[in-house]
């Protein structure tokens, strides 16, 4: 198990925006705490896309056994993690957020 996901705690307030302060960077990549998750809507020019990275998402998610939810639709995806067992928003979370956008870069 990747130590990041070990010995889980919720993040303070300050925590949490400092991590998403870097998430985010210069280019504020769009993560937003709502309703205690971080949520991020990635759009992709058809189906095909939208999919193939739902399937990538998947995949990082089971090698790290930290699931997102999703919504999917034609042309997007909306991202959102938390963490149960915290009851809040955990680094695994940051660390999983992280791993979606990296999906993307060229």
């Amino acid at each position: 198990m990747n130590p990041i996901h070990q010995n889980r705690r919720a993040l303070s307030a300050t925590e949490i925006v400092s991590q998403l302060t870097q998430l985010n960077g210069e280019a504020a990549q769009g993560w937003k705490l709502i309703d205690g998750s971080i949520e991020k809507t990635f759009t992709f020019a058809n189906y095909h896309e939208t999919m193939a990275f739902v399937n990538a998402l998947a995949w990082v998610a089971h090698r790290e056994d930290h699931h997102p939810d999703l919504a999917v639709s034609y042309g997007k995806c909306t991202v959102r993690f938390n963490t149960h067992d915290v009851d809040g928003i955990s680094a695994s979370d940051m660390f999983c957020a992280a791993a979606a956008d990296t999906l993307l870069k060229d």
